[in-house]
């Protein structure tokens, strides 16, 4: 005689049959409570808890993040500035290839001073402050209507920002 087993649901909805658990704690998950990760599938509770493991940042390194990247900013501002006033080809050249390196010298500077913590949060703080830190020679350029400078100034801010992140967040575009 064949016993009728009672189905499988959700562990977080209780009418949703399913025949998939979590590969960590082997709680019973639906498609929609389902993350997919390379090595099978867990529910978004041991994810999150897996995810805290990789954020080491303490909240000083907020701090020492946004003032190093902040005041790295404010300067490379000002030579972005200078360079503005260089008529033709040249400036282009400098702004173009000159804001990946400072981008990466700013990235290095917040690395060394934070010890290499990471959180997304940390990332995102250095990003504003580099913006921040070009603001007042954005003040500056807006009121003598430099152009070239706000254009300047766009450009390197277009190039840097998304370099830093990179660079803190670790993000790998080629393997």
């Amino acid at each position: 005689m064949i016993e009728n087993i009672p189905p499988i649901t959700c562990a977080n909805h209780p009418g949703v049959e399913t025949g998939l658990r979590c590969k960590t704690c082997a709680k019973p998950i639906c498609a929609k409570c389902a993350v997919r990760t390379p090595t099978g599938y867990s529910c978004k509770d041991c994810v999150r808890s897996q995810q805290k493991t990789f954020v080491t940042a303490e909240w000083y390194d907020y701090l020492l993040g946004f003032f190093t990247a902040g005041f790295l900013s404010f300067l490379a501002s000002l030579l972005v500035g200078l360079v503005s006033t260089v008529a033709g080809f040249f400036a282009w050249l400098l702004i173009i290839f000159g804001a990946p390196t400072v981008a990466m010298l700013i990235a290095e500077a917040t690395r060394f001073v934070t010890r290499k913590h990471r959180s997304r949060a940390l990332f995102i703080t250095v990003g504003v402050a580099v913006l921040l830190g070009a603001l007042p020679a954005i003040i500056v350029n807006l009121l003598s209507m430099n152009i070239f400078g706000l254009l300047f100034l766009g450009i390197f801010l277009f190039i840097t920002i998304p370099i830093i992140y990179t660079r803190l967040s670790g993000i790998q575009l080629t393997r």
